[in-house]
């Protein structure tokens, strides 16, 4: 399990991609981003979907400005 923060990110999406395709397989992340509109939130859960390589495990909200997902890169 590794613990990545993307709070700081300036393209959330295009990290969590990099950071899903550096993942060893059958690893699980714990990734930690800002809100912001509550729409990155939304927009996290489609994005591994589509990703077709990891699976979502849990997604709550961590303090007043941050949510996790947690999410398990696929088998190859």
């Amino acid at each position: 399990m590794r613990r990545v923060d993307l709070r700081k990110s300036k393209e959330l999406f295009e990290d969590l991609a990099q950071v899903i395709k550096e993942a060893k397989a059958g690893e699980v992340l714990v990734i930690l981003f800002e809100i912001g509109d509550f729409s990155a939130v939304e927009k996290s859960f489609s994005f591994v979907k589509e990703e077709n390589r990891c699976e979502l495990l849990n997604s709550l909200k961590f303090n007043q400005v941050d949510w996790t997902i947690v999410i398990k890169k696929e088998s190859v």
